[in-house]
């Protein structure tokens, strides 16, 4: 109730107004039965641009973080990004992947859309980075196809770190579907849920043009702010105390 109030009378109508979202080849996402859409992560916005376009609801896999806020802002925060077809997923600790595989396939298991970000993290530089196989594990176990999608200019309207959105048209693009049936019970292989990924991604960088980074990243920005840490205290030394 709360998701169709907010697709279709509260949030969709003013995402539409402020971005005017121009929609590319909506019609290959399937009208009915399991499926995922796999996307590039740009922004904060990708979280509501996306349903707000689309026929059939979509669930998506979002971070803890969102749902365990404190006090009422917390509460709040929550109670909207569940409204909002988000499912929270601990990705701390080793069974982090597990558990957004699970949360997943319960999920498709109900021939339902599911939405997810093969990168893990949103870009830090828009630039688009290496996949993480769980996209694949899924598609295989449910026998789902997977539809690509481009978010394009969502960076430029909301870049990591601005609360309030730039208002600018944006392009959401998707792509045909991906079928890989003929892995159908090679989901513990690595090469092959390797491959598969790889697959998406390159479908991902045909749509949306970025440049491509063959690391993931995480790994990457992890990289950047030590780099970081490490100019700044060039720049301003510890003085020694005494």
């Amino acid at each position: 109730m709360f998701y169709h109030l907010l697709k279709y009378v509260l949030l969709g109508p003013l995402l539409k107004l402020a971005f005017r979202p121009r929609i590319e080849g909506l019609h290959h996402v399937p009208a009915s039965g399991a499926a995922i859409v796999a996307g590039n992560h740009l922004s904060f916005s990708d979280h509501f641009l996306m349903p707000a376009v689309l026929k059939r609801r979509i669930t998506f896999l979002a971070k803890a973080e969102y749902f365990t806020g404190p006090g009422l802002k917390g509460r709040l925060t929550a109670t909207f990004f569940r409204g909002a077809g988000q499912i929270p997923v601990d990705r701390s600790g080793k069974d982090a992947g597990q558990a957004a595989i699970r949360e997943g396939l319960c999920v498709l298991d109900k021939d339902e859309l599911l939405g997810i970000y093969p990168e893990g993290t949103r870009s830090h530089d828009g630039r688009l980075y290496k996949g993480k196989v769980g996209v694949a594990v899924m598609a295989l176990r449910a026998g789902a196809p997977v539809v690509p999608c481009a978010m394009i200019g969502t960076f430029e309207a909301q870049p990591p770190g601005r609360k309030i959105p730039r208002v600018r048209p944006v392009v959401i693009r998707f792509g045909e579907p991906l079928d890989f049936s003929r892995y159908a019970g090679m989901e513990h292989e690595k090469a092959v849920l390797r491959a598969i990924t790889d697959e998406i991604m390159y479908a991902i960088l045909s749509l949306s043009g970025q440049e491509y980074v063959d690391r993931y990243a995480g790994v990457v920005k992890a990289e950047e702010e030590e780099k970081e840490k490490a100019r700044r205290g060039r720049r301003f030394p510890r003085l020694p105390l005494g």
